[in-house]
Order: structure tokens, then C-alpha cells, then sequence
């Protein structure tokens, strides 16, 4: 059995609107392994991000337990969470978040700098296929390409996580292919468990394992004995 690394006992999650109580979260439980490519699958408003940002330290449950390895991320602190979100996990959302006055080189230099054992920023950049646009700016790039430069700054300090909240989202077909073989590319090279949330049913065959949720839930989980390549993913 592989290692696991992040696991979720018997998540809830709640938020009160007015008098109104949401449960965006109904009692899920779900383990990450090292190494493995998971897709997270489900529509708008199924609990697929609520548990990303708790898994991630971005926030915290109303009930059940979060662990990272042995680490107990239901009972940490704020700094402690801090830590966790800094020396373990990277994240990759649907809208880029790069600063427009930094060349991709500075944008991922910035991560490098309070990491312990950071890449060169141009050897994540590589990794990602955009070892030639070291020098440009965001404006100077397509979205694919600040999509895989979020990448780049998201590996660059090594991370044991890789959390993607609708990564393709906001791309085309073929550019959204050339994002997803850079995420394999990561998971097969530096062993990274990767995390993918999609609405998108065609990504699911990319993955070790799928998640389907509904409704706070998890209402399925599959594992793919045969994955194809993004270039063979239905859009």
C-alpha cells in the first residue's frame, strides 16, 4: 500500500447566511497517496473547493479531522497552519494571481526565496516548457503560459502537495492540454501528489484516482486501471 499523505476523517464544513445554515461539507472522508494524480469531480457548489482550502490550511473544518502525515492540522495553530501552507504545499488556481510588474523568472524567484530547499526558478520554469520566456511579463505571455508559470512558482519549493482548483478553467482545449502534461510531468519526475478540481468529466481519465462529489459528499470513488494522456482528453 502506498504512503499516505493527507487524509480527511469525517469532514463538515458550515457557513451561516442570516439564520440560514449552509453545510457545504456533510461528513467526507477522503485520503491522498504519495505520489498519485487525484481528480476531484463534481459540478459548482458540491464541496470540492471547501475541501481543497481545508486540506490545503486555507481553512479550517467545523468537525472531523485533517492529517498531514502524522500532523494533526485540526488542532493547529495559525502559525503552525502558516508553516504547513509554506514547506509543504503548493497551489494552482483557475485565475493566475502573478504579479504584472515581474517577469516569470521574479514571479517564481519570489516563492524560491522563503522555501527551504528550493529549484532555480528557471529549473521549474523548464519543467513547465517555458525555459525560453524567463525574461517576460505577464502581459507578454498567453494564459496557458501564466497558467504554467503559477505552476513553476507552485513547485519551485518542492511541495509534498500540489492543490489545482480548476487549473484549465479558464483555457482552451489546447492549451489546457499543454497545462495538464505539465502537471503529469511534475507527478512523474518529482514523485509530487497532485489534487486536481475539475467540473470537466474528460480530465477524470488522467488520474489515479476520482472523486465524485455531490452534494458535500463523496458519492463515488474509481480507480482507473488504464489513464490516457491530456491529448487524448474529451473537451
Amino acid at each position: 500500500m502506498a504512503e499516505i499523505v493527507l487524509s480527511a476523517r469525517n469532514v463538515t464544513k458550515s457557513y451561516q447566511t442570516g439564520e440560514v445554515e449552509v453545510k457545504a461539507l456533510a461528513g467526507v472522508d477522503l485520503a491522498l497517496q504519495e505520489a498519485e494524480v487525484a481528480v476531484l469531480l463534481g459540478p459548482s457548489g458540491s464541496g470540492k473547493s471547501t475541501l481543497l482550502n481545508i486540506m490545503g490550511g486555507l481553512d479550517t473544518a467545523t468537525s472531523g479531522e485533517v492529517f498531514f502525515r502524522d500532523h494533526d492540522l485540526t488542532h493547529s495553530s495559525e502559525r503552525q497552519l502558516t508553516r504547513y501552507r509554506r514547506d509543504h504545499v503548493g497551489f494552482v488556481f483557475q485565475f493566475y494571481n502573478l504579479i504584472p510588474s515581474l517577469t516569470a523568472w521574479e514571479n517564481v524567484a519570489l516563492v524560491t526565496e522563503i522555501s527551504r530547499h528550493p529549484m532555480k526558478p528557471e529549473e521549474a520554469l523548464s519543467m513547465v516548457g517555458l525555459k525560453s520566456r524567463l525574461d517576460h511579463f505577464p502581459a507578454q505571455l498567453s494564459g496557458g503560459e501564466q497558467q504554467r508559470v503559477a505552476i513553476a512558482r507552485a513547485i519551485a519549493k518542492r511541495p509534498d502537495l500540489l492543490l489545482c482548483d480548476e487549473p484549465t478553467g479558464a483555457l482552451d482545449s489546447k492549451t489546457g492540454v499543454l497545462v495538464l502534461e505539465a502537471l503529469l510531468r511534475i507527478n512523474a519526475e518529482l514523485g509530487t501528489t497532485i489534487a486536481i478540481i475539475t467540473h470537466n468529466a474528460g480530465i477524470r481519465q488522467i488520474a489515479h484516482r476520482v472523486f465524485s462529489f455531490r452534494d458535500g459528499r463523496i458519492a463515488d470513488q474509481t480507480v482507473n486501471d488504464h489513464r490516457i494522456t491530456p491529448a487524448e482528453v474529451s473537451w
